[in-house]
């Protein structure tokens, strides 16, 4: 739950930004007031503590590694043979991302398109599910003489795969927010091991929303990068020009305040995912005294796993089990 300084911080910088816009010290009250009627209303309560935490730390008093993408870096990012590579070098859990095909089949895919990944080319959204189970998902793998010809999985075919190994499911949903709530949804209703086995997380915090109104059950967790609408991964501007980078600026301030003190507890999510480079022991502790855990990533050297199990004890996100890499953004 809110703690009292976020209530009073938010209510406070909405009343003066409200004066400042309206000049009406009435108007400014109803706008307050109506932002606090809102969050009473349609926010979503937090999952019970002890269901995060058996999700979350699957193994009791110990920090999870959870393989990124399945673990591109150790087998080809997304596929059944991730899962299973993931399980034999000692993950605790996959994050696995979730699209779909052209005629509506949820699969296993990171970008809008097959290029980077697989022996096709093309969007998603053009192929059919039957055109991308042909394509091989190991040919642009450093290990595709080891993987030979590995398919798109379908979501279900991961999931039951998951389950077998007893592996915690982090679905990273990146759009389709309605889509991705009901065969979300379907899929915890024919496997109710997901509720205590899985959370749904998301750049998206629409994807969230919507995925407690279709099931309050589930265990979400909200994914963030500061800077992201202005800068990519590695912190280059995503913009040439000089104009629109300082007003995405601006929007990356504006989205990251609303993330830290409005869009978290609107959704109810039990963890938030952030990158490493903005995890400190003081943003543990401030995430820690809302009810929320962190978990960080891409963690990918030895030095920074010592260090997030050893010293934050926080979940990390790594594209390898066994080895240092660079990481996938």
């Amino acid at each position: 739950m809110f703690q009292l300084g976020d209530e009073v911080t938010l209510y406070s910088l909405v009343f003066v930004l409200a004066l400042l816009g309206t000049r009406s010290p009435v108007w400014s009250t109803v706008i307050t007031t109506s932002l606090c009627l809102f969050l009473a209303m349609f926010r979503f309560p937090l999952v019970a503590t002890s269901r995060a935490r058996q999700v979350l730390h699957p193994v009791a008093g110990k920090v999870s590694a959870v393989a990124h993408r399945g673990g591109g870096h150790d087998a080809p990012e997304n596929t059944l043979a991730a899962i299973r590579e993931a399980s034999r070098n000692g993950a605790t859990g996959v994050e696995l991302d979730l699209e779909f095909s052209a005629d509506g089949i949820p699969i296993l895919m990171h970008d809008e398109t097959v290029d980077r990944t697989t022996n096709g080319s093309g969007p998603l959204s053009k192929m059919s599910f039957s055109e991308l189970r042909r394509l091989d998902a190991a040919a642009k793998h450093r290990f595709r003489s080891k993987f030979v010809v590995e398919k798109i999985p379908t979501l279900e075919e991961a999931v039951k795969e998951c389950i077998k190994l007893q592996l915690t499911i982090y679905f990273d949903v990146k759009g389709h927010p309605d889509e991705a709530a009901a065969t979300l949804k379907d899929m915890y209703k024919r496997y109710p091991v997901l509720y205590n086995s899985s959370i749904v997380c998301s750049f998206e915090p629409k994807v969230i929303y919507r995925m407690r109104q279709s099931d309050p059950e589930v265990l979400t967790a909200l994914t963030h990068r500061p800077w992201s609408l202005s800068t990519l991964g590695d912190g280059t501007p995503r913009f040439s020009s000089v104009w629109k980078h300082h007003w995405m600026t601006m929007m990356d301030i504006l989205l990251d305040w609303a993330h830290h003190h409005l869009l978290w507890k609107l959704c109810g999510v039990s963890a938030f995912l952030i990158q490493k480079n903005f995890v400190s022991q003081n943003y543990v502790q401030y995430w820690a005294q809302r009810g929320v855990e962190v978990v960080a990533w891409t963690i990918n050297t030895k030095v920074e796993k010592e260090y997030f199990q050893e010293v934050l004890h926080i979940n990390y996100i790594t594209d390898s089990l066994v080895e240092d890499c660079e990481p996938h953004y």
